[in-house]
């Protein structure tokens, strides 16, 4: 323990049984010490949180003054550090203050944190909203804060990152504003750039510390392939299905398991199976669901029994991959692969944190990144994790929090915000009446408060709220989801599960952002399809190859939902369609894009066509991985005649107004793309084709080979 902390600190640490450090520990505090920012990259359960809590207690146990700003990305993990903090602060008998700061703070506890907090919990979000643009009631805050913590820093990237970025810009304008200079501590889960993300999200020059001394309990990690039951198109057992009876295994012999699964419906259909299944071994109640879109109550209820035992199993999207206390389970099971390494080892992280070993399963589905990491795990145990994207420098997300940061202060001309030249930006607003420009002073010139109209977190800039009337006389709120999600998810007869609850979507009021919804019990749940079409608008880069072109530049997409199938909850067979009528959506965005100048006219529209939807398929999984994304941040799409060429054409765009990066960086790696794609399909163990690789078998073809030969091709 370094000779400088308090004696109050080390007491209250040995009373936690931490007499010594561990060596990135030990460097952490002592780099801060010195003056300097830090980024800490070490593996999940290493004492991550001692790395900014030490520091921090040391400083303000020296100086009362003195104030801290923790960000997490998450209410559930703010929730979570705060208890642990308190502990500490309680043993340590020092007078100190530690609030959490979000929407679930009440106003009279508000106040008291605005003025006497020494350390204030709080997430991007409320930061962004709630506390920059109302400074004036922070004065305490901002002119004596010493350090700003930002924990979990992997999560910080794509369209949530790059808004994050320009937040701690404004948060440093205040800063300055107010007389004080921050020193950074981030900690972050492993990825391939962590100095470089965090340097890009500061602005502030980093030490990376990466020499983890903590022990490491074993884990043994099984890929799991379902059995195949058509040999043929080579179509396996429903990983689904599969997940259900080994989680159902491990819960009836009392062994405490996380399974998480990719998306919200799916984590909701298994949950409903589970509960079934389990009800007359360990009752239903013991095991619960966990995503965003559950009230702030509910998930505080589920952490809390999950640590004291009363709950043997959750069923969770990513929102539990971050670190929140939960206590130790000694099993995890993954629906699938989560879509990149680093996700994958956090995932993994959550079983055995605090005792030896631990079993992490990841059941593969039939798509074919999850047949490619269970075909070549060297894959994924030989690579190291993926790069961290994001682009600060979207024009669409740089507008947005220059509007904000001029309703904070006044913006000056000669001031900078980022590395960009921000002069004609503030003329735009200037004509848009959103500033009024005097002297060499930009000011906040508009009725409207800035920060309500910018969500950090998705392309929409409102939430469609789920209202359930199943009881009139109790109308309730039940949980909420952005715009573009919702089309698919909320639409008229949409079913929507919630808790394992089935809900069916009586209207959705598109206007006022509503969806009214009543309890049902039916046997399916439903899916939707979106009908999309693509224009160029402006060409940034091209490369042209021998029979094929690659280009880069800006597309418009317009979407649209189509019709939804009722898919049957025991058999996933289709048993019923219907129309959905909603606007269509228009996106400005960015894309990479490829045009086959020559094909082999013997192959034929059809066959083509089918050829360039397999290829596609592949792409879509592949892309995610090399440049680590979540699969909602980039789409693929394939036309048989370009509206601008009348070539055939695959189009790879980023799922974002203006574009965050993704598509330049498929442009820049298309080649190593390409070859994963080429791989995936060779090394599928099919025939001709099936869904784990180009999606389906097309008669008579060798469609396999001919994918592969289109791909070498390109």
């Amino acid at each position: 323990m370094p000779e400088s902390v308090d004696p109050r600190i080390r007491d209250a640490l040995g009373k936690r049984g931490i007499e010594q450090l561990y060596t990135h520990q030990h460097t952490a505090y002592e780099t801060v010490r010195k003056g300097e920012n830090i980024v800490a990259v070490t593996p999940t359960a290493s004492g991550k949180t001692l790395c900014y809590n030490l520091p921090v207690l040391q400083a303000i146990a020296e100086d009362d003054g003195s104030r801290a700003l923790y960000l997490f990305p998450t209410k559930a993990l703010a929730q979570d550090q705060k208890s642990e903090l308190n502990e500490i602060i309680a043993e340590m008998g020092i007078d100190i203050k530690s609030f959490t700061y979000d929407g679930d703070t009440s106003p009279a506890i508000r106040q008291i944190v605005r003025t006497a907090g020494h350390i204030v919990i709080t997430n991007p979000d409320m930061l962004h909203a709630a506390i920059l643009p109302h400074h004036t009631k922070w004065v305490s805050l901002f002119s004596n804060l010493k350090y700003i913590v930002i924990d979990e820093l992997h999560t910080y990237r794509g369209v949530f990152g790059s808004h994050v970025a320009n937040v701690i810009r404004r948060l440093k304008r205040i800063c300055e504003f107010y007389g004080s200079s921050p020193l950074f501590i981030c900690t972050s889960a492993t990825i391939a750039n962590p100095k470089e993300l965090a340097e890009q999200l500061t602005g502030r020059p980093m030490r990376l510390i990466d020499d983890n001394g903590a022990p490491r309990g074993r884990k043994h990690f099984v890929f799991y392939n379902p059995p195949i039951t058509n040999k043929a198109l080579n179509i396996r057992k429903s990983a689904t299905v599969e997940v259900n009876q080994l989680a159902r295994l491990f819960l009836a012999n009392k062994i405490q398991t996380i399974v998480f699964a990719r998306s919200r419906v799916r984590v909701e259909i298994i949950l409903s199976h589970l509960q079934e299944l389990v009800k007359n071994d360990i009752g239903s109640k013991s095991i619960r669901g966990y995503r965003g879109g559950y009230l702030p109550q509910q998930r505080r209820e589920i952490e809390r029994g999950l640590r004291n035992g009363d709950i043997l199993g959750v069923v969770s999207t990513n929102a539990l991959e971050l670190g929140v206390d939960i206590g130790q389970l000694q099993v995890c099971v993954m629906t699938g692969y989560p879509g990149s390494v680093a996700s994958t080892w956090q995932q993994a992280g959550r079983a055995g944190r605090r005792h030896g070993e631990a079993l992490v399963l990841m059941v593969a589905s039939n798509t074919p990144i999850d047949q490619y990491i269970v075909h070549n795990p060297e894959y994924f145990f030989d690579r190291s994790p993926e790069s961290a994207r994001i682009n600060p420098e979207n024009l669409i997300i740089l507008v947005d929090h220059l509007r904000c940061a001029a309703y904070e202060l006044p913006l000056k001309q000669v001031e900078s915000f980022g590395p960009l030249d921000i002069q004609d930006l503030l003329e735009y607003l200037v004509e848009e009446k959103v500033l009024h420009h005097a002297g060499d002073t930009f000011y906040w010139a508009n009725q409207s408060f800035p920060a309500s109209e910018v969500s950090l977190r998705s392309a929409a800039q409102e939430n469609v709220v789920i209202v359930d009337q199943s009881d009139i006389a109790n109308v309730k709120i039940i949980g909420e989801m952005d715009r573009f999600s919702a089309m698919t998810l909320l639409h008229d007869e949409a079913i929507y599960l919630h808790e394992g609850v089935q809900f069916q979507v009586e209207k959705l009021d598109w206007d006022h952002k509503k969806a009214y919804v009543r309890e049902v019990d039916v046997e399916y749940y439903t899916d939707a399809n979106m009908a999309v079409k693509l224009n160029v608008l402006d060409i940034d880069r091209t490369e042209m190859r021998r029979v094929s072109s690659i280009h880069q530049g800006e597309v418009r997409v317009n979407a649209m939902p189509t019709i939804f199938k009722k898919i049957r909850l025991t058999s996933f067979e289709n048993i019923g369609y219907g129309p959905i009528n909603l606007p269509e959506e228009e996106l400005h965005t960015s894309a990479t894009w490829i045009e086959l100048r020559e094909v082999d006219p013997a192959l034929g529209t059809k066959t083509l066509e089918q050829l360039l939807l397999g290829i596609s398929n592949v792409l879509r999984h592949i892309v995610p991985i090399h440049v680590m994304c979540d699969r909602s941040d980039i789409h693929v799409v394939s036309q048989i005649r370009a509206e601008h060429t009348q070539l055939p054409t695959i189009f790879i765009y980023d799922h974002y107004p203006g574009g965050i990066g993704l598509a330049e960086d498929v442009y820049r790696r298309f080649d190593e793309i390409k070859a994963a794609a080429r791989n995936l399909i060779r090394k599928c163990p099919c025939e001709e084709g099936c869904p784990s690789c180009i999606g389906t078998e097309i008669e008579g073809l060798h469609a396999k080979q001919k994918s592969i030969q289109l791909l070498e091709a390109i």
